[in-house]
This record gives C-alpha cells, sequence and structure tokens, in this order.
C-alpha cells in the first residue's frame, strides 16, 4: 500500500473537502471562493481573515488566523507564498483538518522553490494539504467552492467528479457546468501531497459520484494510483482519463528493439487497460463521455443502432464506425416486421438507418418506427437529430421527435442516447426533456461515437473474471548495466524455461568442427558484448550447408570479433515475434510483444503489458497483434500458440525473478513454429546490472 494511502487517517482528506467550518484567508481571490460557496448554500460555518479589510463578501474578518472564534476545521489560503507558509503552520498547530494553497512559486519554478514546498510540507504537518499553485475545488455535492474563479452549476445530491493537474482546463469545465452534470471539480496543482491518487481513491467510495474524469499530465506514484484505480474498478465506478503529453518520461539512449517499439505512453495506455480505464484524446469528447456515463453507467456493449432521415447521416455513421470497435449490426426479422410496418417500402431496412421524411411530425408514426429499431436487442441505440435554436426559427416539427424517442425508449427500455452534429442544434428546452428522461444529448457524432465506445470498453473490463494484479514500487540495482554475450543471455533463458537452438561458442577456427557436430544446416554469429544488432553490420550468416560455407562465413565474420556462436538452424517457422522487457523509472519493469524479425520497426505491430502480468493479460495482447493471425490459422498455416503462450510466460516469471537487475532484454526473433512442435529464441539480447 503506499504511504501516503497507508499513514493519513482515512477520513482526513474528505474532511477537507467537505468539512463542517471552513476559513477563508485572503483578499480578492478569497473573497471569490468565499461568495461562490455562499451561492452553492453551504451549510457549515464560514470564517475570513484578513489583516485590514472589515468583510470579505459580507462575511466579518479577523485579523489573523490565531483570532478565529473556533478552530476551522479546513481553510483556502490565497496570499503569496512566504505567508502562506506561516498560516498553514498555524493552522496545523490549531488543529485544522486539512488547507488548500492557492499560491504559486514552489516547485514548479525550480531549486528555490522546491525548498519552498519542502518547508511548506513541515509547516503542514499531519495535516491533509492539496497544493501549492492550485485553484482549489468546487464540490457541488456537498456545496463548497475553496476556488477562486467563476464557475457554472449550482448544488447538486449526483454528479461526475473531475480531477486535474491544470487549474486552466478545470476552468473550462467549470463553463459548462449547467450542461455537464457535475458532482465536484477538483485541481491538484504541485501535489506536494495530496496526488491523482488519493482523490481518486476518496471519490470512487463515494456513492453520489456517477463517474469521474482525470486529466492527468503526469503520475507521481504509479503504483499508488493503481491502487486507487482497481478500487474504483471493484466499486463499479467508471473512470476515464484525458492523458496528455506522449513524449518520453525519463527517455534515454537504448540498445534494445524493445524501447523503440514502446514508449511511457504504451505503459499508460497498459495502466489503464488494465483497471478498466477509458482514455479520450479531446476536451470534447471527454465531456461527453462523462454525460454519457453520468446517464445509465457503462454501455453493455458494441453493438450499435444509429437512427436519422438522412442517407447521408447514415453514410457517415458507416464510414466513421469502421474503424471503431462499435458495430452496426442487421436488424433481426421482428425489427424489419416493425420497421416495415411504420415506414414507406422505399425504406431500407439497414443499420444505420436512414427512415426519410415520410413521417416527419407525426409522433406516433415515429415512435413506432424508433420503437421497432430499437427492439432488435442493441447495446446503445442512437438518434441523430440537430434541432433548430433561436427565437427566429420554427422548431414544432422537431418536437414529436423528441418526443417518440422519448416514447420508444419507455416502450423497449432500450439505452437511447441522442446526438448531434453541431453543439448549437439542441434548444435548451428540448434536451431538458430528453435529460429528464435519462435520455443523454451527445454533441459531436465523432464524440458521441467516442463516448459510446469508451462506455463499451469500461464494460467489457468490468465483465472479465480475472483479477487485475497491482504494481509493485519500480526498484533497481545501482551497479551499471552490462551487456551479455547472446550465448550467456540464451544460457539463463533456457535456464528460466525458455526454448533455445542447440550451439556452441568458439573460436573462429573451431566454427566449422562445431557446425559438423551440431549437424547442418546452421547459422553463424558474431558473438560479442558490444554489438547489440548482429545483422545491421554482417555479423550473421544463416542456412549454412557445410562445412566450407561455414569456414568463408566465419572468416566473413571474423572482421567484427574473435567469439563466434554456431547454432542449429531452425526450419518451418511460421512467424517471427519480439518479446521484450523494457525498465522504465516510473513502471519499472515493462513486457513488450510484437512481430519480430528485421521488420520489427517497420511494423510496429506490438503491445506493451505492465508487470507483474496474467496469462489472460498476454492472451489479450497477443489476441491484439495483427501478427496473432499468422498464428491462429491465416491461409492454412497456424502457429503453437499455447507454447508461445508459455513461453512469454517464462519471460514475464525471469523479468520477476530478476526484477531489480534486468535493464533490458529483447528476444527477436522468437520463432513460432506449426502446433505440437513449440517456439524457439534464436536471437537474444540481456542487459543486466550485475558486476
Amino acid at each position: 500500500m503506499d504511504a501516503k494511502l497507508g499513514t493519513r487517517p482515512r477520513d482526513a482528506l474528505g474532511r477537507l473537502l467537505a468539512p463542517a467550518s471552513l476559513a477563508f484567508v485572503g483578499g480578492k481571490e478569497a473573497e471569490i471562493a468565499l461568495r461562490g460557496t455562499l451561492d452553492l448554500g453551504f451549510a457549515g460555518k464560514i470564517y475570513a481573515v484578513h489583516p485590514t479589510r472589515d468583510n470579505l463578501a459580507g462575511v466579518p474578518t479577523v485579523p489573523t488566523v490565531a483570532d478565529l472564534p473556533e478552530v476551522p476545521e479546513a481553510a483556502f489560503i490565497a496570499i503569496k507564498r512566504e505567508p502562506s507558509i506561516e498560516v498553514v503552520r498555524q493552522l496545523a498547530a490549531l488543529g485544522t483538518a486539512g488547507v488548500v494553497v492557492y499560491a504559486s512559486g514552489f516547485s514548479e519554478v525550480g531549486a528555490e522553490g522546491e525548498e519552498l514546498q519542502q518547508e511548506l510540507l513541515n509547516a503542514a504537518g499531519d495535516m491533509t494539504l492539496i497544493g501549492p499553485n492550485c485553484y482549489g475545488f468546487v464540490n457541488y455535492l456537498d456545496r463548497l467552492s475553496p476556488w477562486p474563479d467563476i464557475f457554472s452549476g449550482g448544488a447538486a445530491k449526483r454528479g461526475v467528479a473531475l480531477v486535474t493537474q491544470s487549474g486552466s482546463m478545470a476552468g473550462i469545465w467549470a463553463f459548462i457546468g449547467r450542461r455537464l452534470p457535475l458532482g465536484g471539480i477538483y485541481t491538484l496543482g504541485n501535489q506536494a501531497q495530496i496526488g491523482m491518487a488519493e482523490l481518486l481513491s476518496h471519490l470512487a467510495d463515494d456513492p453520489r459520484v456517477s463517474a469521474i474524469g482525470l486529466h492527468i499530465e503526469g503520475l507521481q506514484d504509479v503504483p499508488a494510483f493503481a491502487e486507487a484505480a482497481a478500487k474504483a474498478r471493484r466499486n463499479r465506478k467508471p473512470v476515464i482519463v484525458l492523458k496528455t503529453g506522449r513524449s518520453e518520461l525519463g527517455a534515454k539512449t537504448t540498445r534494445s528493439h524493445t524501447n523503440s517499439l514502446s514508449g511511457s505512453d504504451d505503459l499508460y495506455n497498459a495502466l489503464f487497460e488494465r483497471y478498466g480505464i477509458a482514455r479520450v484524446s479531446t476536451m470534447s469528447a471527454f465531456a461527453e463521455t462523462l454525460t454519457l456515463l453520468h446517464h445509465g453507467g457503462p454501455v453493455d456493449g458494441y453493438n450499435l443502432l444509429s437512427m436519422s432521415c438522412s442517407g447521408g447521416e447514415a453514410a457517415l455513421v458507416a464510414d466513421l464506425t469502421e474503424a471503431m470497435k462499435l458495430t452496426t449490426p442487421p436488424f433481426p426479422d421482428h425489427s424489419k416486421d416493425a420497421l416495415a410496418a411504420a415506414l414507406n417500402a422505399y425504406v431500407q431496412l439497414e443499420n444505420p438507418l436512414d427512415y426519410h421524411t415520410f413521417i416527419w411530425g407525426q409522433r406516433g408514426a415515429l415512435t413506432a418506427c424508433y420503437a421497432g429499431a430499437m427492439s432488435g436487442g442493441f447495446d446503445a441505440a442512437m438518434l441523430l437529430i440537430d434541432t433548430p435554436d433561436g427565437d427566429d426559427l420554427d422548431k414544432s416539427t422537431w418536437i414529436p421527435a423528441i418526443n417518440a424517442i422519448v416514447d420508444a425508449a419507455k416502450q423497449t427500455g432500450a439505452r437511447a442516447v441522442v446526438a448531434v452534429h453541431l453543439p448549437e442544434d439542441m434548444p435548451a428546452d428540448e434536451e431538458a426533456v430528453l435529460v429528464q428522461n435519462g435520455i443523454p444529448v451527445l454533441r459531436g457524432l465523432r464524440d458521441a461515437l467516442d463516448a459510446i465506445e469508451a462506455a463499451a470498453d469500461i464494460s467489457a473490463n468490468w465483465r472479465r473474471a480475472d483479477l487485475p494484479p497491482l504494481l509493485r514500487e519500480p526498484t533497481v540495482s545501482s551497479r551499471s548495466p552490462r551487456q551479455l554475450t547472446e550465448a550467456e543471455a540464451k544460457e539463463r533463458l533456457a535456464a528460466a524455461g525458455l526454448r533455445v537452438p542447440r550451439g556452441q561458442a568458439c573460436s573462429i577456427a573451431q566454427a566449422a568442427d562445431a557446425a559438423e557436430a551440431i549437424g547442418f544446416p546452421v547459422t553463424l554469429k558474431v558473438s560479442s558484448t558490444s554489438l547489440a544488432h548482429k545483422s545491421d553490420v554482417g555479423g550473421l550468416a544463416l542456412n549454412l550447408q557445410n562445412r566450407a560455407q561455414t569456414e568463408e562465413a566465419a572468416e566473413r565474420i571474423s572482421q567484427l570479433g574473435d567469439e563466434l556462436l554456431v547454432e542449429k538452424m531452425i526450419q518451418g517457422t511460421v512467424c517471427e515475434l519480439i518479446v521484450g522487457l523494457k525498465r522504465d523509472p516510473q513502471f519499472g519493469l515493462a513486457l513488450v510483444l510484437g512481430a519480430g524479425g528485421v521488420l520489427t520497426e517497420l511494423l510496429t505491430d506490438c503491445a506493451t503489458l505492465i508487470l507483474p502480468t496474467t496469462s489472460a493479460e498476454i492472451e489479450r495482447a497477443l489476441s491484439s497483434l495483427r501478427i496473432a493471425r499468422l498464428i491462429d490459422g491465416y491461409r492454412g498455416a497456424s502457429g503453437d500458440r499455447e507454447a508461445l503462450i508459455r513461453a512469454i510466460e517464462a519471460i514475464a516469471a525471469f523479468a520477476a525473478d530478476n526484477r531489480d537487475t534486468i535493464e533490458e532484454l529483447d528476444v527477436n526473433p522468437l520463432l513460432v513454429l506449426p502446433p505440437g512442435h513449440g517456439v524457439v529464441a534464436v536471437d537474444a539480447l540481456l542487459r543486466i546490472r550485475e558486476d
């Protein structure tokens, strides 16, 4: 368990986020935050602290925190950085449970700021602290806003929670609070003490929170976040993430293909996928996905019904979903019969459905059409309808369609959503009718489809029987890494249960004799601790059939080194894979598998797994590769999938046994043979931290 989560009292963060009393310390920003808290209808006691003013937003002030009539349970401090430290020290001494520190100029500005941030933490002691360099939060559920800016929306009994490291991005979401069903907006700033893991863990336990949206720039404590994410999954609390910054964290020059295939962003994707966190890529998709999750939670599957009165719209849905996991399967016979009875004979009864405009403006006929289509057992039913807004436009003929989708959803019990192409094309009154009946309005077709797919991804993860393993704190030996010879690397892998070719390390003069002893055909390689990729420099000869070919190859390769490795040539290969290990400063060792051989970087067909892993995760990762089609029987040839899984598991076990010392590993290629013939590691690069 993470030290932060384990040593701090479980209710400490809750006392800060929903206190019985709240003090505001400062001038302009503190007054804005105090006024917002009053507007939300905070039921607790409110105090104001300012050395010269007599009130903040009408609340009488005292000059110092020492003059407060009682110890506030929480405080919002909006003064300069050095005075903030002293006020934090005073509040901690009084026994305040938690504070939000607004001031900037701490670790985000360099060494001087880092020293001040440590001083701030020392001053806080055991008191819970959010910030510094932090906008605070708006808690709509408990009616308080230690938040120095405007925000939209009012008190709520249930809603989505947004957590971000960016005050500016939080402010953008605060602007749309009247449409997005918000329960809270929480910013973290520098995360000097309370970070993403603590907020996620706390919100995962709150039954009033319908879904959680995380904006992540980077995680300070990956294992702690994994623990919180696992809790959210257990509690069936849907979580989505907008992860920014796809560049390498702690990037360094490496020798292996594995590191060139997989970067830190792939590790984040593996982390999110493991714990059922759906990732979106835009602010708009973030908002629409949270809206969908609030109204009904995750979507049961990927089978989508699309309805519109335009062939162009139907074709657009078909085009967009072609590259997605969403599918638009045909109607079952009973749905076709119902649609045929409701529609003109000219309508093609296909999904996506273009129902034409023959029944436009007729609530009963539209209801029969929608209900007939929605009776097909689809996981989500989407009505595309852009309704005119503005007093100068007559929208009366659109109202029957709005009412009809509500009627059809009630009749069928289907999961209904309404999507509009353009955000402006849905009047507030019509949206209110839909939302009151549990039908969310999703703005932008692409964002709507992304939201449905993300919600289905969460559901698919929750249905898995296997429990995702938690992460360990990354540890690494202080010794410098060294590269083993290929023969040494294979010896260690063979001891771990991986099959390698029969071979012998020898001198140039011994190569032909070794080849005859092993049996032709053979391969010949230079054996060196300095060459990472032998084929790139001519250090490899394949399929040598006799002594003369071996002697000629040995002479040629001798320019690169004095020691050679002679091995039995493996024949009958179905496909080549790469399986490797890479070390990341945040995640520790990770497992990478993908298409191998000389086309590794060209194809970039790979999957990354964080360790430890499970057989089920390995199976899913393998199935996600394009090259898996070769293993599973493309054009009649199939590979030994069971042996491949066992080999990957052996490498994962090898990683677990040597987690502190392995720097990187490439098994490339790992040859997959026909069923019953296994797999063979014919090349291996291993760098390990040993003397």
